[in-house]
């Protein structure tokens, strides 16, 4: 063999199935998108197959929400119980405060909520007809990183492929 002459063609990295060799997009430990599947825990979605993809935000947490109702009907019923005997004329300016802060209870706990247990972003998709979560993660990053993730690889299975883009090919 002679090592001096120019270097063999590599065959194209095309598959038995004549599709282009899988390109991975995201790969952490239970999270794979590859320009072929999309793997999440141990569900596998073929990326071709995927339709109307969309973004929402899961159902608040329900600890906060019992939370907060808890506390709005114990603080209604107390301004509703002072109301009907009279005793709103007799409350001293610390008790007006005590009750102004008792009606802002419920915001913050809702806030505290929010902030200690944000609700979940979902990604939800059509897959062979049915919608389905696809995937859900409580953690921004990871899941804006998913979800590019798979849109880069629905255009890749849609264009065929990175191997040679249309903007490079040579038209002529």
């Amino acid at each position: 063999m002679n090592h001096t002459g120019p270097a063999p063609h590599l065959p194209s990295p095309l598959s038995v199935t004549g599709l282009a060799a899988p390109l991975t997009t995201y790969d952490r430990p239970g999270i794979t998108v590859t320009s072929h599947w999309f793997t999440v825990g141990d569900r596998t979605f073929a990326v071709r197959e995927l339709t109307r993809l969309r973004t929402s935000r899961g159902p608040y947490d329900r600890l906060t929400v019992r939370a907060v109702t808890v506390t709005g009907g114990i603080v209604a019923a107390t301004a509703l119980l002072l109301g009907v005997t009279g005793g709103l004329q007799r409350l001293s300016a610390g008790g007006y405060l005590l009750l102004g802060v008792a009606t802002l209870l419920p915001a913050l706990i809702a806030l505290a909520g929010r902030r200690w247990r944000p609700t979940a972003h979902e990604l939800w998709g059509s897959y062979r007809g049915t919608d389905q979560l696809l995937f859900s993660s409580d953690q921004e990053r990871e899941f804006g990183q998913v979800t590019r993730a798979l849109l880069r690889a629905r255009e890749a299975a849609r264009l065929g492929g990175w191997d040679d883009p249309v903007a490079t090919a040579d038209p002529w």
